[in-house]
């Protein structure tokens, strides 16, 4: 609980229409979670406005309203804040509300298009070895030291970040991860949080159906370095071709790390192997459980950020040489006659084309590989014959299948695919709508030695379809179907 003067406190106000000297028992842009004494925050979104919902908030108890115009019958016992942005303003509301959780610990955010997940959840699991209580808010789930919650977005709500930070910094955490997706800088979700660090992982094709455009999507990642504070670090990819881009005017200071330039942070791989990597980093020889040129960077990325907060460089390679990944991200599985299947979240152009180039860059070639992809519904769907381009090109054999297909049709999807695909190509390509069948007919058609990729849902315990989201989980498949072999 809180006064609501003090929960207002650095917010430009446009109206106030009732008295600020009350106590706020929560914070809620759902007007089903109001309770007595809640502050109700309307915001115009994409598909509903909260404004429509002010009445329902009133009826079920709610103290106060934010909003960006006020209803036409005001009631006498309610304060009514009208703000010019209540999205932007919402996040520093949270963090008064909260008592500002995000500047009692270190707070680091890792945005790009790929390695968020990975990058984040190492980093956890880093400094969890390195003695401290840690939390995470990632694609998978949020973590406050050992006690994990289910994720429900990339970068959830300002109100439930900073709940979450405030849970954090209630069990002693001294470190925070958090993806931030351009969707959350875009629409104001981390505003008022205070970052000791930002990284950068890269940038390539994705989220156009809600950027349109590639330099939208480009300006909402650099919004985030451009917001950093002078006392934070930036750290960013210099073998991205818009890694410097990202920091051109951030005020905090700034790092890169790279694989193929001159860089703070400086990496080589000696050998890639299914088992993981062998790599040099600041001139000292490491082993790492993470196969890949991706996951190369991604540990650049750990041990850059590590340094950056004060960790002992010796004390930080030893722990990297004992993490695992994040799950559904490059994730192998094997059967008792060979056959290796590889489960991996990539569903952009650039991250497919990551994993089969890793995949390929391990085989023999003595072996087939067997790539099952599709493409989600509801989204951008210009990468969807650039997915199926690059697995018709990198694959043995292609079995286009349904990945989230949402509101659309899963048949009209993969016919969106086939259209990126060389009619040469059209011979080794099946498609099987059914995505238990597809991974099904891969693990029949594999041979001892063979290589199979699911790709598209990683982690992903569900597949939604037509607003449903029904259980399916590739790794749990698989698994079952690898046993029959």
């Amino acid at each position: 609980m809180k006064n609501l003067k003090d929960i207002l406190q650095t917010i430009t106000l446009t109206e106030l229409t009732g008295t600020d000297d009350i106590v706020i028992t929560s914070l809620t842009l759902d007007s089903r979670k109001v309770m007595k004494g809640s502050l109700f925050i309307a915001i115009p979104g994409t598909q509903l406005d909260g404004h429509a919902f002010i009445g329902a908030a009133i009826g079920k108890g709610a103290a106060a309203i934010v909003c960006e115009s006020l209803p036409e019958n005001l009631q006498n016992e309610i304060t009514y804040i009208r703000l010019q942005n209540p999205a932007a303003a919402l996040g520093v509301i949270a963090s008064n509300f909260y008592n500002k959780p995000s500047q009692k610990l270190k707070l680091v955010g890792i945005t790009g298009t790929n390695g968020k997940t990975t990058t984040a959840t190492l980093l956890f699991n880093l400094f969890k070895d390195l003695g401290y209580k840690t939390g995470l808010l990632s694609t998978i789930l949020y973590q406050i030291d050992n006690e994990s919650f289910t994720a429900t977005h990339t970068t959830p709500d300002a109100i439930r970040i900073n709940e979450l930070l405030h849970q954090m910094v209630e069990a002693g955490c001294d470190f925070a991860f958090m993806e931030v997706s351009s969707h959350a800088i875009d629409q104001h979700r981390i505003s008022g949080l205070t970052f000791s660090g930002g990284v950068f992982t890269n940038l390539t094709h994705d989220h156009l159906d809600y950027h349109t455009t590639f330099k939208e999507y480009l300006t909402a990642k650099k919004k985030f370095f451009d917001q950093l504070p002078e006392t934070a670090f930036a750290l960013s990819n210099a073998d991205d071709k818009n890694g410097r881009v990202m920091l051109q005017n951030t005020r905090a200071s700034k790092h890169f790390y790279s694989l193929k330039t001159m860089a703070g942070f400086k990496g080589r791989i000696i050998e890639n192997h299914f088992d993981g990597l062998q790599m040099n980093i600041d001139n000292r020889e490491m082993f790492a459980m993470l196969p890949g040129t991706f996951n190369a960077y991604n540990l650049l990325a750990v041990y850059g950020t590590a340094v950056l907060l004060g960790q002992d460089k010796e004390e930080i390679l030893t722990g990297i040489s004992r993490l695992h990944g994040a799950e559904g991200r490059f994730e192998t599985l094997k059967s008792k006659m060979g056959i290796t299947a590889i489960v991996d979240y990539a569903h952009t152009p650039d991250a497919l084309e990551n994993v089969l180039k890793t995949i390929n860059s391990l085989r023999t070639f003595n072996e087939k590989l067997i790539s099952v992809v599709g493409a989600g519904g509801d989204r951008d769907k210009t990468k969807r014959p650039k997915m199926a381009r690059i697995v018709s090109v990198l694959s043995d054999t292609i079995i286009l299948t349904s990945d989230n297909p949402r509101s659309e049709d899963p048949e009209q999807i993969i016919q969106d695919m086939m259209s990126g695909i060389d009619p040469a190509k059209k011979n080794k390509t099946m498609l099987i709508v059914n995505r238990n069948e597809a991974i099904k007919t891969a693990v029949n058609l594999a041979r001892p030695g063979d290589l199979i990729l699911v790709a598209g849902k990683g982690h992903e315990k569900y597949q939604e379809v037509m607003g449903v989201k029904h259980p399916f989980d590739d790794k749990k498949v698989l698994m079952e179907l690898l046993e029959t072999v």
